[in-house]
């Protein structure tokens, strides 16, 4: 019987999956009802996506502050102008960051429309294509959504559950979570090169070693090792500014290393028209045809530069065919 509309149906007994000829649901012959997650599972993961969430907030909030409060009389002893901008530029960075995460934390990833099911009369022919049944929601499930066990909901597009925002990516809060990824891409990379440029002007005098003598005799692994030891032993006459300003510039360098292979790996995934779940539930299909047109799409870009985009790739289209056709 078809959990869809409810018509009764006539399968092969071997066939672990068949779909309705009427709504269109797929049905799985060993579906059976999930029993709900335990009450410890759900706390834990709950503790857990509070506790990355704080985390990051905390974070970004001592990278504006402490960014700010060592830079900026630095940047001002330089001039007024270089001051002013420096502060107007982290003020939107810092402005625009925040609200992207708030946007990809607070924003529903999309949650699936209610459809009527369980009747003939009810549901229409092909109401429910390719529909799945949800055995944790008892809901019907439309294509290429998942059921998320962490916000308990099944979301369309399902991306992946990040817990550093609480939320699960999904159709609705995609393209702000990767905006998102864009902004920390470029604030990191602002707030390092000005803590870079800034403990640059107050770093202590190094005093190098007398290496010409010995340079004949000392290997260059030895000469790199004595101005290593050099500027460390100088670190240790560094103001508290100065050691706010030196972790700051590793803690930005490392965030935006690690922040920009998970943007490029999510543009990467737009660009092929699927997403992380499903190209690690199907890594040899294909959900759409690769290209800027699915980029485009995914950010709205408005109709200028849409259209020279979507130029761009159907020379590369054509030029790609010629070749094929060629060979």
């Amino acid at each position: 019987m078809c959990w869809g509309c409810g018509l009764r149906l006539v399968f092969a007994s071997y066939s672990p999956v068949y779909k309705c000829g009427w709504c269109g649901a797929v049905t799985q012959s060993n579906q059976t009802a999930r029993k709900p997650d335990s009450v410890c599972f759900s706390h834990w993961r709950r503790l857990r996506d509070r506790f990355f969430v704080t985390v990051l907030i905390l974070f970004m909030l001592f990278v504006i502050c402490g960014g700010v409060w060592a830079v900026y009389p630095i940047v001002f002893s330089v001039s007024k102008f270089c001051g002013v901008f420096h502060c107007t530029v982290t003020a939107i960075l810092a402005a625009f960051t925040i609200t992207s995460y708030c946007l990809a934390s607070f924003k529903s990833a999309g949650a699936p429309t209610n459809i009527r099911w369980g009747s003939y009369p009810m549901v229409a022919k092909n109401d429910l294509e390719n529909y799945t049944f949800c055995t944790y929601c008892n809901k019907p499930k439309p294509p290429r959504a998942h059921h998320c066990r962490s916000c308990k909901m099944c979301v369309v597009d399902m991306d992946h559950h990040c817990p550093f925002i609480g939320n699960c990516v999904g159709a609705s809060n995609h393209h702000v979570f990767v905006i998102f990824l864009i902004s920390v891409v470029i604030s990191c990379a602002y707030a390092a090169g000005m803590t870079i440029y800034a403990s640059y002007q107050i770093w202590p005098s190094v005093e190098f070693p007398d290496l010409s003598s010995s340079r004949q005799s000392m290997s260059s692994m030895k000469i790199l090792l004595e101005i290593i030891t050099a500027v460390a032993g100088s670190a240790f006459f560094l103001s508290a500014r100065g050691l706010v300003l030196v972790y700051l510039a590793f803690a930005s360098l490392s965030v935006n290393a690690g922040i920009s292979v998970l943007l490029c790996q999510q543009l990467s995934y737009i660009y092929e028209g699927n997403t992380y779940l499903n190209h690690l539930s199907s890594q040899n299909a294909m959900h759409g045809e690769r290209g800027l047109h699915n980029i485009v799409r995914f950010f709205g870009c408005p109709y200028p530069i849409s259209r020279v985009l979507l130029r761009y790739s159907n020379v590369d289209k054509l030029q790609d065919n010629s070749g094929s056709k060629l060979l």
